[in-house]
C-alpha cells in the first residue's frame, strides 16, 4: 500500500512535471508568490507596460530578440523590423478583442501603448529592444531564484503536496528557457543583457517601482489617518452631548428616575471616553508611523535623485563635452534620464503633497503627547529642496552652440527642461533668454548664485524663445536657430594670451512656477567654453583651445580651470578621439609614438615610451617646433584638416603611412623593389604629403622625395589622379601594387569629353616630375595626352628653392613642362 502510494505520488509529480516543463515563462511568472510577483512588476512601467508583455507573452518569448547585441548601433535596422513586427502584433490582438466591459479598459491601453512605442522610440529601436531584453531576463532571474529557493526546501522535506516544481522539472525548465533565450549562435547573450549601462537602467527603475510603491502606501495612511480623525470627531461630539446631559441632570431634583437616567449617562460616557481614548492613541501611533514612512520615502528618493543628477546626468554632460572633441556619440540616452526625473518630480511633489497633508491633519486634531517632536517641518523643507534641486539642475543644453565661435555668423542651439511636463510648466510656457559672459563672469556667477544685471560680453540677435511642450516626445525644449554674435567684448590680455585663449560660454536664464505659483524658480544653466574669433585663420588656435578645455576640465571646476600640464597618455587619447573623429580611422601606437616624439621636441633620443612623461600647455600650442615657425597643435591640425578634406577615403584604407619621419621613410623603402613608395606628412609644411619614392634616375637607385603636395593641390588634382600620372611609382609599401590601393580613386580622362553646360571645354593637368617623365623601358611615365582637348596657355615655370623633387604640371596639348608653384 505504501508502495502503490509512494508510486502514485511519484508518477503525479511526473506528470506536474511535464506540464511545467512545457510552461510558458509567463505563465511560470505568474505562479510565484506574492512577493516575487512584486520584483516582477517592478520591471515594468510606462516604457514597457506589463499588459504588452501579458498579452504578447508566447510571441516575446517566441522572439526574444536573438542574435544580436542592442548595444551595436549597426543593428539598428533589425531592430526596427523587431519592432514593428511587435507593433503589428499587438495591433492585431488589440482589434479582435471583444468591446465588452471587461476588455474595454485593457483594449484602451494596448493602443495607448502601440501609440507610444511608435512615437516614443521612432528613432530608437535599439533602446526599446534593450528595455524589452531585460524585461524577459529579469522575469526569466526571478523565477530561477523562486525555483532554486523551493528545490532547496523541497528536496528535503518531500512535500508532494506542494505548489512549487519538483528538482527535475525545475532542470528541465532551465533547460528549455535557455534553448529560448540562450539559442546556440548567441552563447553570449545573457552576458550582453547584464551589460554596466542595462543594469544602471533596471537598478534605476526598479528604485523608482519601489518608490512609487511606498508612495501610495503613506497616501493609503493618510486617508485612513483622515477617516480616524473624522470618527473621533464624531464620538468627541456625542462625547459633548452626554456632558451636556449629565450637567442638565445634576441641576434637577434627585429622585430615582433622575439618579437612574444619570447613572445610565455617566456609563455612556466613560465608554465613549474609553473609545476617544483608544483613537487618541491609535491616531498617534499612525502619526508617528506616518512620518517615519515619510522621512524613510525622502530619504531614499534624496539618494536616488543624487544618483540621477551627481552621477547619470553629469556622466552625460561629460559624455557631451567630449563628443566635442569627436567621441564616437553620447551613450547615456537623455530619454531615459528625463524618465527617472519625471519619475522623480512626481514622486518628490506627491511626497512634498503628504507631508503638507499631515501637517493639515495635525493641526485639524492637535494631539501632541510630552517630548513629541515633529519632524514635518523638517521634511517639507527637504522635500521642497530636491524640487527645486531637480528643477534647476534639469535645465539643460541638450544642442551645444559651436565651441569655436565667429562673429556675425549664424548659429543654433537647444534647450530643454526634463521635468517641464510632469510639473505642468508647459502650461504657461516659461521664456528663455541667451546672453554671452566671460570667464570671469562665470565665476561671479557660480559664487554669488545670481547673475549681475545687465552684465554680458557681447550681443546677440535672436536671443530670446519660448519654451515648447512636443506631446509626442514628452519635451519641453526651445531651439534658437538663427542667433548671430554681433559685438564681443574682450579682457585686458597679459603676457603671451591672446584672443584664442580667453574663453566665453553662453548663459541661458527663464523662471517658471509650479503648483498654481505656490514655487517660483529661476534658472540658468552655462554652455561648454566657446572660444571667439573673427577671422578664419584663428580657428586653428582656438580649437586647440577648446580640444584641451574639452579633454582635460575637471567637474566642479571653477570656470574655466584646465591644467597647465597632463600626462602624454591623455593628450594622446584626446588626439586620437579628434583625429578618428575627424578622418574615420583611429591613430595606432606606432603614429602616437610619433606625435609624443614631436610634441616632446625628442627627435634625437632614444625615448620609447612618453605615456608617464607632462605635456605642458605651451609644448601643446604656445612654443614653436624646432626649427620650425609653427607649434605642435598647428602641425597636428593641418595634417587633420587635409586628411578629413582630401585623404579620407585612402587614410581609412591605410594606404597612407603619415606619421613618419623623413630618414625613417628613407630606410624603409631603400630595401624595397624599385618603384616602391609610400606617403608621409611633411615635418616642415603645414598640412603638406611628401611622397617618397624609390627609383632609378640613371645615377643609380636611390631615394627621391616629392615636393609636398597640400590641400591647394589636391583641390586641383586628387591624390589618387597624381598617383596615377606618376606611372613610375608602382607599389605602394611594402608591396601593394599601387592600382589596387588607388585605382577607386582614379578619375580618368575620357575622349571626346562634351562641353560643359557653359561651353567651355576643360583641360586635364597632369603631374609631372622633371627629369623623371621615362620609365626604364624607354616608354612615357606619364598618360598620353588628349588628342581632342583645348590648349591653354601655360604660365613661366617657377622651381623653389627646396632639396625635395618639385613636381609640375604637363601642358596636354603642347608637351610643354609648367612647374606648378606649391
Amino acid at each position: 500500500m505504501c508502495a502503490s502510494d509512494s508510486a502514485g505520488g511519484s508518477s503525479k509529480r511526473s506528470t506536474v512535471s511535464e506540464e511545467a516543463a512545457a510552461m510558458s515563462l509567463w505563465a511560470k511568472a505568474q505562479h510565484l508568490g506574492e512577493e516575487a510577483l512584486q520584483q516582477v512588476r517592478a520591471a515594468y512601467g510606462d516604457h514597457f507596460p506589463i499588459e504588452v508583455r501579458h498579452f504578447l507573452a508566447g510571441w516575446l518569448e517566441e522572439k526574444m530578440w536573438p542574435d544580436f547585441d542592442p548595444e551595436n548601433p549597426s543593428y539598428e535596422h533589425y531592430a526596427a523590423e523587431l519592432v514593428q513586427a511587435m507593433i503589428n502584433e499587438l495591433e492585431n490582438k488589440a482589434s479582435t478583442m471583444a468591446n465588452t466591459d471587461e476588455l474595454f479598459l485593457v483594449k484602451m491601453k494596448l493602443n495607448d501603448s502601440i501609440t507610444m512605442f511608435k512615437t516614443r522610440y521612432a528613432n530608437n529601436n535599439l533602446a526599446l529592444v534593450r528595455i524589452i531584453k531585460h524585461c524577459l531576463s529579469s522575469d526569466l532571474k526571478i523565477v530561477q531564484q523562486y525555483e532554486s529557493t523551493w528545490n532547496s526546501a523541497g528536496t528535503s522535506t518531500g512535500d508532494s503536496n506542494s505548489s512549487s516544481l519538483p528538482q527535475a522539472s525545475a532542470s528541465r525548465m532551465m533547460e528549455h528557457q535557455q534553448q529560448i533565450i540562450q539559442p546556440q549562435q548567441q552563447p553570449q547573450m545573457m552576458h550582453n543583457l547584464g551589460s554596466a549601462l542595462e543594469a544602471t537602467n533596471a537598478e534605476i527603475t526598479t528604485q523608482i517601482e519601489y518608490l512609487r510603491s511606498r508612495t501610495q502606501k503613506t497616501a493609503e495612511d493618510c486617508r485612513h489617518i483622515e477617516q480616524q480623525q473624522e470618527s473621533f470627531a464624531i464620538k468627541y461630539h456625542e462625547c459633548t452631548k452626554v456632558n451636556a446631559q449629565l450637567q442638565h441632570l445634576a441641576t434637577q431634583p434627585r429622585t430615582p428616575i433622575n439618579l437612574a437616567a444619570e447613572a445610565k449617562w455617566k456609563q455612556q460616557k466613560e465608554l465613549l471616553e474609553n473609545m476617544l481614548s483608544q483613537f487618541v492613541a491609535s491616531v498617534l501611533q499612525m502619526r508617528l508611523q506616518l512620518s517615519d514612512q515619510l522621512k524613510e520615502t525622502i530619504s531614499l528618493l534624496n539618494a536616488l535623485q543624487m544618483r540621477v543628477l551627481d552621477e547619470e546626468l553629469i556622466h552625460w554632460k561629460r559624455e557631451q563635452q567630449l563628443a566635442g572633441n569627436g567621441a564616437s556619440h553620447v551613450q547615456t540616452n537623455l530619454d531615459s534620464i528625463q524618465d527617472w526625473c519625471d519619475a522623480l518630480a512626481e514622486l518628490v511633489w506627491t511626497n512634498r503633497q503628504q507631508v503638507k497633508e499631515a501637517e493639515r491633519l495635525a493641526a485639524k486634531l492637535a494631539l501632541e503627547p510630552p517630548g513629541f517632536v515633529n519632524i514635518l517641518p523638517n521634511l517639507l523643507n527637504q522635500a521642497t529642496q530636491m524640487l527645486s534641486s531637480l528643477v534647476t539642475s534639469t535645465f539643460i543644453i541638450e544642442k551645444q552652440p559651436p565651441q569655436v565661435m565667429k562673429t556675425n555668423t549664424r548659429f543654433s542651439s537647444t534647450v530643454r527642461l526634463l521635468v517641464g511636463g510632469k510639473l505642468n510648466v508647459h502650461m504657461n510656457p516659461p521664456q528663455v533668454k541667451v546672453s554671452i559672459i566671460s570667464e570671469s563672469q562665470a565665476n561671479s556667477l557660480l559664487k554669488n548664485d545670481k547673475n549681475v544685471k545687465g552684465d554680458s560680453s557681447g550681443e546677440i540677435l535672436n536671443n530670446t524663445g519660448s519654451m515648447e511642450y512636443h506631446q509626442a516626445t514628452r519635451q519641453l525644449s526651445v531651439s534658437f536657430r538663427n542667433m548671430q554674435l554681433k559685438k564681443i567684448k574682450r579682457a585686458e590680455k597679459k603676457g603671451t594670451e591672446s584672443v584664442m585663449d580667453e574663453k566665453f560660454a553662453l548663459l541661458f536664464q527663464s523662471q517658471f512656477n509650479v503648483g498654481g505659483g505656490e514655487l517660483v524658480f529661476q534658472v540658468w544653466t552655462l554652455s561648454l567654453p566657446v572660444v571667439v574669433i573673427v577671422h578664419g585663420n584663428q580657428e586653428p588656435h582656438a580649437w586647440a583651445t577648446v580640444t584641451w578645455d574639452n579633454a582635460f576640465a575637471e567637474a566642479g571646476r571653477p570656470p574655466f580651470t584646465v591644467p597647465e600640464k597632463v600626462p602624454w597618455h591623455a593628450v594622446a587619447e584626446a588626439l586620437n578621439m579628434k583625429f578618428k573623429s575627424s578622418t574615420g580611422r583611429a591613430l595606432t601606437e606606432d603614429n602616437l609614438r610619433f606625435l609624443g616624439e614631436k610634441a616632446f621636441r625628442a627627435g634625437n633620443s632614444n625615448i620609447q615610451d612618453y605615456s608617464s612623461m607632462l605635456l605642458t600647455w605651451a609644448q601643446f600650442c604656445k612654443e614653436p617646433l624646432q626649427e620650425r615657425n609653427f607649434t605642435f597643435w598647428e602641425w597636428f591640425y593641418s595634417v587633420m584638416k587635409v586628411t578629413r578634406e582630401h585623404l579620407r577615403g585612402p587614410w581609412t584604407d591605410g594606404s597612407i603611412l603619415g606619421f613618419v619621419r623623413k630618414k625613417q621613410a628613407e630606410e624603409m623603402i631603400s630595401s624595397c623593389p624599385l618603384g616602391t613608395f609610400l606617403l608621409r606628412f611633411s615635418d616642415s609644411e603645414l598640412g603638406g604629403v611628401v611622397i617618397a619614392w624609390y627609383g632609378n634616375q640613371g645615377n643609380g637607385p636611390a631615394v627621391s622625395m616629392l615636393h609636398p603636395f597640400t590641400s591647394k593641390d589636391f583641390s586641383i588634382r586628387s591624390l589618387g589622379d597624381r598617383l596615377s600620372d606618376l606611372q613610375y611609382l608602382t607599389t605602394l609599401y611594402p608591396d601593394t601594387p599601387k592600382d589596387n590601393a588607388f585605382s577607386k580613386y582614379y578619375n580618368p580622362f575620357r575622349d571626346n569629353q562634351p562641353p560643359q553646360k557653359n561651353g567651355y571645354v576643360m583641360p586635364v593637368l597632369v603631374t609631372h616630375v622633371p627629369g623623371w617623365d621615362r620609365l626604364p623601358n624607354g616608354m612615357p611615365s606619364y598618360p598620353s595626352t588628349p588628342q581632342n582637348m583645348f590648349q591653354p596657355q601655360s604660365p613661366e615655370g617657377s622651381v623653389r628653392d627646396t632639396p625635395s623633387v618639385v613636381s609640375g604640371v604637363e601642358n596636354p596639348a603642347s608637351g610643354m613642362s609648367t612647374v606648378m608653384e606649391l
